[in-house]
This record gives C-alpha cells, structure tokens and sequence, in this order.
C-alpha cells in the first residue's frame, strides 16, 4: 500500500462531510446558514424550522416569512418563557438581522412556523423552501429533516436539559 500525504487524507475526510456541515444559501446580503426541521407525526399541521442568518451589509433586513410546497404558509415565531410560562407567538413584523449581525433560530426562541403541513416532515428527508427578506428579498433553501424532538441539525434525539421535568 502507498504512502497517502496527510493533507491528501485530511482533505478527502472533510469531502465526506463537507455538504451537510457547509449548507448556506444566499441573496445579496444575506447568506442562510443550516436551515433544518424536525420530523413531524403523522396528522400534524405544523411544522418548525431552524437556521442561522447572516447579513453581511451595513443596513439591517428583516425575514418576513415565505412559502413551501409542503405547507400553505411559512412564518416566523418567537417562543419565550415567563414565570414559567410557556408562549408562542406570530412575529407579524418579521424578525430584524441587524447590520453585520447574526441571527441564530433555535428551538424554544425564535423559529419559522410550516403552517397547514400537506404531509409530515419525515427524518432524512430534504423539503425546500423560499424564504422572504425585506430587503435582500427572496432566498430559496433546502431544510434537513431531523428527528422528532431534535435540538440541533444533528441532533437525533431531545437534549438532556429539555427532558427535565418530564415523565417517561
């Protein structure tokens, strides 16, 4: 067997991860970083998104939702808690991404809501979207499904924080 140079075979490692750990897309200034969902049961209305928004201008955007096959609407939501409280809610005005600022949707903040599912989000599979800025204006994207309960893009299973309190 040849001798493979070191950096011949760190390169060839980072091929096979490559896509899954470099999915962006972008309109002008703004570069969507990681979209992905969780798997949804069968009968579910709706859905939920995650990802990270860059906007590299000096002006602030604002992503006011958007469209998908699979769901009669996309819109963004905040989730927050308050004297133990939990609450949801429309962001009818969009989510701002500040000036050379960075925006991170994550599970129990804010997230984009699939509205009016026509089919379950299945683990592994891929459901494209188009997402609306303000200003940047539309930017299609492929989410990642993930597990039910997923906390992360990888995540296959809830995180132990979120499982606290809970009976099995």
């Amino acid at each position: 067997m040849k001798h493979f140079p070191v950096f011949a075979m760190a390169a060839l490692l980072t091929l096979g991860v490559g896509p899954s750990l470099a999915q962006q897309f972008s309109a002008g200034d703004i570069v969507v970083e990681k979209p992905w969902a969780r798997a949804t049961p069968k009968g579910a209305s709706v859905g939920a998104g995650y990802l990270t928004i860059r906007n590299k201008s000096a002006v602030a955007d604002r992503l006011t939702g958007g469209t998908a096959d699979f769901a009669g609407a996309v819109e963004p939501h905040q989730m927050s808690t308050k004297d133990g409280v939990m609450t949801m809610r429309l962001l009818s005005d969009g989510i701002e991404i500040p000036p050379n600022g960075v925006v991170t949707l994550t599970p129990g903040g804010y997230h984009l809501m699939f509205q009016g599912l026509k089919q379950p989000l299945a683990k592994g599979e891929k459901v494209k979207a188009t997402l609306t800025f303000e200003h940047a204006g539309s930017v299609p994207v492929e989410f990642s499904v993930g597990a039910i309960g997923a906390m992360s893009p990888a995540g296959a299973k809830p995180a132990a924080d979120s499982m606290k309190g809970m009976k099995m």
